[in-house]
């Protein structure tokens, strides 16, 4: 709900503010008082672009700040999405630069246009002639269908529901296009796992080979070596260990002698005990080494798998290339994992769509049972309204697939006269047929819609008499369930009332402003009787005033 609106240094205004009823605020003035500055200013509000020349004072910079209660709305999430602070009282501010700045506030938090524009379409619904009005809207249109049929509950459900089905399709489309993308990639890298897996790797296996290979190609060399080693060692008529030995042998007398020679000859022994192991070892090489061409090929045959191996994955040894194998084994395992992903979704939306359908159903039979009566029921209204031939058509037409709201296509069609063609309302309506079937349909809705503050301006184009009458009874018990704001040059709708605003202009210096006061009911009476009589008013227009305000 608009509870009030302050403008500073815009267009003729100066400076003023308007407290609104809850109920009905009816604005009148003479022409060219500034009625539609008002509306200008509260455009900036919606986000709508500035203009630099709107400045009253080119020094100084332009202002504009509603006030409203959203406490009836459901905003909360809206304002956590867009980092705002959330409070029942929301205060817009739009300042104009006159540099050609401009800047906006929410709560005292900057915000875009954007944010302005989505916010207020919550708040305020502007009904200008020649605008677009959200009764063009399919979107619109289907709200007031299933507002009309008491879907509310059973929509919330279906779309928390369809939601999740949305989701999972789209997570689905991702996987199968991954999947499709990596078949490929999936058959390389199973092809490169299964030569690894034949190599049947070993950490440690290649430098053992590499040993091996190297004491088998200098085999000759090493058997002639340590032969030659054994025989200076133990085996020649001066080896060393004989040699030893016998200087062992001929020191023993003196062992017992003193501590000194006692180690001396200790040490003799150990070293003795060394070469003898030392000779052994050699004769045992010697013996056991043989050259072995077979084997040869053998160990140089696995040493090029292993080499190959390598250089086909730009590493330099065994343990590297078993890192690679698990990698590609989980890689191989993440595609066979993403298979049954799939078709484990798959049955999932199968289970999710099936229970939506059923939803869908349901929705699309409680629709259906709402265009006759809700066609008669705006048709009336409209003969009401001075217009009899019109005529409103809701058109259901069912979808294959199911979408955020189900799977029906509601669009309204209009005809405005005898024997036309029913067309989109966008095709057909001229601005006043819009005010007229808006107001219409939106009374029908009202209980049933949180509807905005709903702005009307000069929605009474082109009526008198009993036809403003009637339209002002129909504003005025809209106005009941809901905040409504018309800017009028009718006396019947001004006469209905819960505030009532007199736009004029006064001469200040050498300028023109703009300004606008609350009427008192005697001030009403009289505003009245000039719009009926002209000015001054005449008696019986005074009391024509009195009885409509009264009745």
């Amino acid at each position: 709900m608009l509870k009030r609106l302050h403008i500073r240094n815009y267009a003729l205004i100066d400076e003023l503010e308007i407290q609104f009823s809850d109920k009905l605020t009816i604005i009148t003035g003479e022409t060219g008082a500034g009625k539609s500055i008002l509306l200008g200013a509260l455009g900036l509000i919606m986000g709508d672009r500035a203009d630099t020349k709107v400045f009253y004072n080119d020094a100084e910079k332009c202002v504009v700040e509603a006030f409203f209660d959203v406490s009836e709305y459901d905003l909360k999430e809206f304002f956590e999405e867009h980092e705002l602070d959330y409070d029942h009282e929301v205060v817009i501010r739009r300042e104009l630069s006159p540099a050609g700045k401009s800047r906006a506030f929410v709560n005292d938090t900057p915000a875009n246009n954007q944010v302005l524009q989505r916010l207020t379409e919550n708040l305020v619904d502007l009904h200008q002639q020649f605008d677009t009005l959200d009764i063009h809207n399919v979107n619109f249109q289907l709200r007031m269908i299933d507002a009309l049929a008491d879907n509310a509950l059973l929509l919330k459900e279906y779309q928390q529901g369809y939601r999740k089905y949305a989701a999972n399709k789209k997570r689905l489309s991702d996987l199968i296009e991954r999947s499709q993308n990596g078949a490929r990639e999936n058959e390389f890298l199973r092809f490169q796992l299964e030569e690894l897996h034949q190599a049947e790797l070993q950490d440690g296996e290649q430098e053992l080979l590499e040993g091996e290979l190297s004491q088998l190609t200098n085999a000759e060399d090493i058997k002639r070596n340590y032969v030659a080693a054994y025989s200076h060692l133990a085996d020649s008529e001066l080896n060393l260990v004989g040699q030893l030995q016998e200087l062992n042998r001929s020191l023993s007398p003196t062992r017992k002698l003193s501590p000194q020679l006692s180690a001396i000859s200790e040490r003799l022994d150990s070293i003795l005990a060394d070469l003898q192991d030392v000779a052994k070892d050699c004769e045992r090489i010697a013996e056991g080494t043989e050259f072995d061409p077979q084997r040869i090929a053998e160990v140089q045959e696995r040493l090029n798998v292993l080499y190959k191996l390598q250089k086909k994955h730009g590493v330099s040894s065994v343990g590297e290339l078993l890192n690679i194998q698990s990698n590609l084994e989980s890689q191989t395992a993440g595609f066979t994992n993403l298979d049954q992903e799939i078709a484990a979704l798959e049955q999932e939306i199968a289970g999710q769509e099936k229970a939506l359908r059923a939803q869908a159903d349901t929705l699309s039979k409680r629709r259906k049972s709402v265009p006759a009566s809700f066609e008669e029921r705006v048709q009336g209204m409209l003969t009401q309204l001075s217009m009899p031939h019109a005529r409103l058509k809701v058109e259901i037409s069912p979808l294959t697939q199911l979408g955020p709201t189900g799977t029906d296509d509601v669009q309204f069609l209009f005809a405005t006269n005898v024997g036309a063609r029913f067309l989109p309302i966008k095709d057909v309506a001229s601005g006043g047929e819009l005010s007229r079937l808006t107001l219409c349909t939106k009374s029908l809705v009202a209980d049933a819609i949180p509807l905005p503050t709903l702005i009307f301006d000069e929605i009474d184009s082109g009526i008198s008499g009993d036809v403003s009458l009637k339209m002002g009874m129909i504003l005025k018990e809209l106005s009941d369930r809901h905040q409504v704001i018309s800017i009028t040059h009718t006396p019947q709708i001004a006469a209905r009332a819960d505030a009532h605003y007199f736009v004029y202009k006064k001469v200040d210096g050498h300028r023109t402003v703009t300004n606008i006061r609350k009427l008192e009911p005697d001030e009403r009476v009289r505003s009245i009787a000039v719009m009926l009589s002209g000015n001054p008013p005449s008696d019986s227009a005074l009391a024509t005033a009195r009885e409509l305000v009264e009745g």
